[in-house]
């Protein structure tokens, strides 16, 4: 990441306004060849979940293991702080503690004390016929509330379909349905659960869930960086 990157009141401006918020080459094209390219190397990943078996839909993703690849981690770690700002003031318009550590090996301490240390980051695949059921990405008590989705593969060449889908459902109104298209190496963040939204009365929160469109043709290629660590 460089200084051009969104800041966190860049991001914030960007997920009340939309919902989610684009980072926009925050992996170069090599990079994400390379992730692709290593997607057969069992010995990297902790456990691959086979979609359809879960009825979760149909695809596959597979979780890294400990250690995480150096760009993988390195990711990780550099976007936390930034998020961690938007965390904090989304905590404040809620009314609770504003204590997300600003340090990403402090979240995963708080984690791992509530009994949480598998690693979260996943690649997942989607060929022709293949979608993502909408869900949330919690995994255990501590869940840091906003995560990010980089497209791995190019929409534009390698694949049809394969819609990023955000609905936010609204208290006693409609739900709310976002298409995104990932661009190659194009980080969007999206709330891992619920975000605070401004109504007359003050502060509300939707819940969100995420899932991707059928897959037309090619092959789809996206990494999950989630903050918090399973339990």
């Amino acid at each position: 990441m460089t200084d051009t990157d969104p800041s966190s009141e860049d991001l914030l401006t960007q997920l009340d306004q939309n919902g989610f918020a684009r980072m926009p080459g925050l992996v170069s094209a090599a990079a994400c060849d390379e992730l692709i390219g290593h997607y057969g190397e069992d010995d990297r990943y902790r456990s691959t979940i086979s979609m359809q078996r879960y009825s979760f839909g149909r695809g596959e993703y597979r979780y890294f293991a400990y250690p995480l690849p150096d760009l993988v981690g390195d990711l990780r770690s550099q976007i936390y702080p930034r998020l961690a700002g938007v965390a904090n003031v989304w905590a404040e318009r809620a009314g609770k503690p504003a204590d997300w550590p600003l340090d990403h090996e402090a979240l995963l301490a708080r984690c791992h004390e509530a009994g949480q240390a598998r690693p979260t980051p996943l690649i997942l695949r989607y060929g022709p016929g293949d979608y993502n059921c909408l869900h949330q990405d919690l995994y255990g008590e501590v869940h840091f509330p906003l995560q990010v989705i980089v497209g791995l593969s190019d929409p534009a060449n390698d694949y049809e379909g394969g819609e990023l889908v955000l609905v936010e459902q609204r208290p006693r109104m409609q739900s709310i349905p976002r298409v995104i298209v990932p661009q190659k190496g194009e980080g969007i963040v999206i709330p891992v659960r619920e975000r605070p939204v401004e109504g007359k009365r003050g502060w509300y929160h939707t819940q969100m869930r995420h899932g991707v469109n059928e897959v037309r043709n090619g092959e789809r290629f996206t990494l999950g960086l989630i903050f918090h660590d399973a339990s």
